[in-house]
Formats: structure tokens, C-alpha cells, sequence
């Protein structure tokens, strides 16, 4: 059997994968005791206006790192270094965009409290949302990247108590 051949014996058909990025930036809240995560209203179909995590397509010659720092900027106005987002897992369910086969690299990115944000390129608007009260209409699979990083935040504090 060849790689392209299935366990049939037929050929398959090569899929084309999109490479995306996406970012978890999160904030303490004005009392301090709590985390807001950055969310983005879309501004393009699919899920015109949900909201959804700020990111988007790795272009040539980025790593992901590279390719989510600057779709950050350019959707929020938050300029990061590459350097330090902490990657929080991959994305790549089949149907996770209705657009086609998507893989995602998500990174986790804390700033300061007060830290602003403007929406830009294909964010409508942009919000800090508590990470404890998320909204039900949440784009692709974000709502899921989001427990995910919850999980890491609270795995993360737990550490740092010890």
C-alpha cells in the first residue's frame, strides 16, 4: 500500500490544510481576584458577529508563534513579543471550521490589568470578558480552547501555591 492508498485500496484524496493560530490573552480584572480573556466580535462570516478568540492563517515563513503575535495586533492592537506566548495545545478536529480542515496552534498570553484593546482588520469590536462567565454563541471550537486554558490557569496557580 502506498501513502495514498486507504486501507481499501483506493486512492485518497489529499485534503488541504489551512494553518491557523490563535490567541488566549488574559487579564486580572479591576479587584484583582479575577481573569478576563480577550474576545473578538467577527466581523466576516462564518459566525459574523460571535465572538471568538483573536487570531487567524499562519502566513509563510511565520512560525506560529510569529503568526499569532501579529494577527493579535493586527485584529486587536495588542503588540506581544513572539517570544512569550505559552502554547497551550492544538486544534485540529475535523469540522472545527465550516470553512474546511483547520489546524490551530493556541497560546496562552497574560498581560497587565488595565491592558486595552481596538478592534482592527476583521474584528467589529473588541471585549474583555470574565473567564468565569463566558458567553454562549462562541466561534469554532474557541469555547473548547477556552476550558482548556482554564484548566491550565487553575493547574498553573496550584503550582505556584506549592
Amino acid at each position: 500500500m502506498n501513502e495514498t492508498e486507504t486501507t481499501t485500496g483506493h486512492e485518497a484524496e489529499p485534503e488541504t490544510i489551512r494553518y491557523t493560530g490563535d490567541a488566549v490573552v488574559v487579564r486580572p480584572d479591576e479587584s484583582g481576584t479575577a481573569l478576563e480573556v480577550l474576545m473578538v466580535e467577527r466581523l466576516w462570516d462564518p459566525y459574523a458577529g460571535a465572538l471568538a478568540l483573536p487570531g487567524g492563517h499562519i502566513d509563510k515563513g511565520e512560525t506560529s508563534r510569529e503568526g499569532t503575535a501579529r494577527e493579535l495586533a493586527e485584529e486587536a492592537g495588542l503588540r506581544v513579543d513572539a517570544e512569550e506566548l505559552e502554547l497551550l495545545g492544538v486544534y485540529d478536529a475535523p469540522g472545527r471550521d465550516p470553512r474546511g480542515r483547520y489546524v490551530s496552534v493556541a497560546y496562552l498570553v497574560r498581560v497587565s490589568a488595565g491592558t486595552e484593546a481596538v478592534a482592527g482588520d476583521d474584528a467589529k469590536t473588541v471585549h474583555w470578558v470574565p473567564l468565569a462567565d463566558l458567553p454562549e454563541r462562541i466561534a469554532f471550537d474557541h469555547a473548547a480552547i477556552l476550558a482548556d486554558a482554564r484548566t491550565h490557569l487553575a493547574e498553573t496557580a496550584r503550582t505556584a501555591t506549592r
